[in-house]
């Protein structure tokens, strides 16, 4: 039962990213292709990676890494900003342009928080919120956090 809720919420907000993503390609507003998309879903879920950390999250190779992300930085989606630790490296940080395309998900997020907080007492809400925090910190260990970077 959890299991099926689970895949349902999930479902459901992959659906609503589809069907936004697509709806932009029908009415020609969209420049990125579908891996370039899921590049930017990867880089945003990262934090500000270098392209090394990028393609080792994505179990890529560095130079295959390095041929989508170039793409991304000439259509406007990604830009590199050198680290003030070590200014060798290089971070990706998504731009304005992606950030506004990317809200097309974070915008139908917010919502749905908005509706669980004004359907829920605060008292579920706080406890939603604990379990989805260990949920996510302590049993997907799989998944490495993104660390936070300048």
């Amino acid at each position: 039962m959890l299991d099926q809720a689970f895949n349902t919420v999930y479902t459901k907000f992959k659906l609503h990213f589809y069907q936004k993503v697509f709806s932009r390609f029908e009415n020609r507003e969209a420049t990125l292709t579908t891996v370039e998309s899921f590049c930017m879903e990867g880089i945003m879920a990262l934090g500000s990676p270098t392209v090394a950390q990028f393609a080792q999250a994505m179990h890529i190779s560095t130079p295959n890494a390095s041929y989508k992300i170039n793409s991304l930085i000439q259509k406007g989606y990604v830009e590199k900003v050198r680290s003030e630790t070590d200014r060798r490296e290089y971070h990706l940080r998504p731009t304005q342009k992606y950030l506004d395309y990317y809200n097309i998900s974070y915008a139908y997020l917010q919502t749905v928080v908005d509706r669980v907080k004004a359907r829920f007492s605060p008292e579920d809400v706080a406890k939603l919120d604990e379990m989805l925090t260990v949920v996510g910190n302590e049993l997907m260990p799989e998944i490495i956090a993104p660390e936070t970077r300048d």
